[in-house]
């Protein structure tokens, strides 16, 4: 890429003329970078941009027409990596997000798009990916199969081997999606304090204090964003809201711990999308293992191979009756899926539940414990992060300035 520092030209390509106007505004003050505008749309470029040698490229764009996603393709394979791209859409959908994350698009903003917010975006991309910086959070999210089957559990119980273990020990957050009927925060005997109704229609209200405001703190060091339980309001949330609070907290924290809720709603598929690993949560019964290859079919149906689940059987049993299913019908059934298999214990379990504390805090070396870290603990143990990037933050940069 071509981006030195006496690059400053940046390019616009819209057909939005209050968007370009605001655009204009955004970059009128600096006298270090000139705005090249090119009103036209996407699908009528012809090389305008090339000659001027951008250092970023602002595309404005219809993100569900094909048409334009080829011709954002087109560009960027002219462009050579000499410039990033940045995209601005009208719309915010799981389809729209998996496109542009294939594309390798250095940025996506939703309209209405802040001034501050252009600005970051296109001097976090002409400065391109520090390699001295800490990458972006580990985003593990939990999926349950059926109902009851420990997706909670298995979920903070991950969050504490996160936390606590030697060779990270860094800051680990659990985000109860359940915002209905979430449990992690009484799971642990917490207060929940995300209040929804203050961003639900100005997502863009919550930034860091906020956030900290909304945090519950247990007393080993996990932070918890779980919102009060409302059986009877089944409100659905847009996207924007859900992409909002995980983008801040993927910027705040090393590790996110996801707990999913069962129902599938219109944010799912962009969840999963972000994630690093996905775990669905399942037991040994014939019922819920139906359940969980019908879940694992509709994953690949709607977020394709971007997205890998691998199933956690919880409660466990090496043998069972003659009738009954035993581990090499999991095996057989699931294949490369099957993450491993968590040991029934039942009044352990309970027992940390009801005291409102982490299994761990009870029996450090219980067979759960052990199981449940050479599913989780391996990976997370490595040197390097997974090489695959959430597009919920871009970093911690962008947190530390705008904090």
């Amino acid at each position: 890429m071509n981006n030195n520092g006496n690059n400053k030209r940046i390019g616009l390509v819209s057909t939005d003329r209050a968007f370009l106007q605001e655009t204009r505004a955004a970059f009128a003050a600096s006298s270090e970078i000139s705005l090249v505008v090119v009103e036209s749309k996407v699908t009528e470029l012809r090389g305008e941009l090339h000659e001027d040698d951008c250092a970023v490229v602002i595309v404005e764009m219809d993100a569900t027409s094909v048409d334009e996603i080829e011709s954002v393709q087109r560009l960027m394979r002219q462009l050579e990596g000499r410039a990033p791209v940045i995209i601005v859409t009208d719309a915010f959908d799981a389809a729209a997000v998996r496109i542009l994350v294939q594309l390798q698009v250095a940025d996506f903003l939703v309209k209405p798009v802040t001034t501050a917010d252009m600005v970051r975006s296109c001097i976090r991309a002409m400065k391109g990916p520090d390699k001295n910086e800490q990458s972006d959070a580990e985003v593990v999210t939990f999926m349950p199969a059926a109902g009851g089957v420990g997706n909670t559990t298995l979920a903070l119980q991950t969050a504490f081997l996160l936390h606590e273990s030697i060779t990270r020990g860094e800051s680990t957050c659990v985000v109860d999606l359940n915002f209905q009927q979430g449990t992690c925060a009484e799971y642990l005997d917490l207060e929940p304090r995300f209040d929804i109704s203050e961003i639900v229609n100005q997502p863009e209200r919550l930034d860091p204090q906020l956030l900290e405001a909304m945090l519950s703190k247990h007393e080993g060091g996990l932070s918890v964003l779980a919102a009060p339980s409302h059986p009877t309001d089944m409100r659905t949330f847009h996207a924007d809201l859900v992409v909002r609070v995980l983008d801040l907290v993927t910027a705040y924290f090393d590790n996110v711990v996801i707990d999913m809720p069962r129902i599938w709603f219109p944010w799912t598929e962009t969840v999963l999308l972000g994630s690093n690993r996905l775990f669905v949560v399942s037991e040994m019964t014939v019922p819920c293992m139906r359940h969980t290859q019908r879940l694992i079919n509709a994953i690949h149906e709607t977020a394709g191979k971007e997205v890998s689940p691998h199933v956690i059987i919880n409660r466990f049993e090496q043998k069972m009756f003659e009738n009954g299913i035993r581990q090499a019908d999991v095996e057989d059934v699931l294949g490369e899926r099957f993450a491993g298999g968590i040991s029934n214990n039942y009044r352990l379990v309970r027992e940390a539940l009801d005291r409102g504390v982490p299994i761990g805090e009870i029996d450090p070396k219980a067979n759960v414990i052990a199981d449940l870290k050479r599913i989780v603990l391996p990976e997370t143990q490595a040197t390097a992060r997974s090489s695959k990037r959430s597009f919920f933050g871009f970093g911690k940069k962008l947190l530390k300035k705008t904090g």
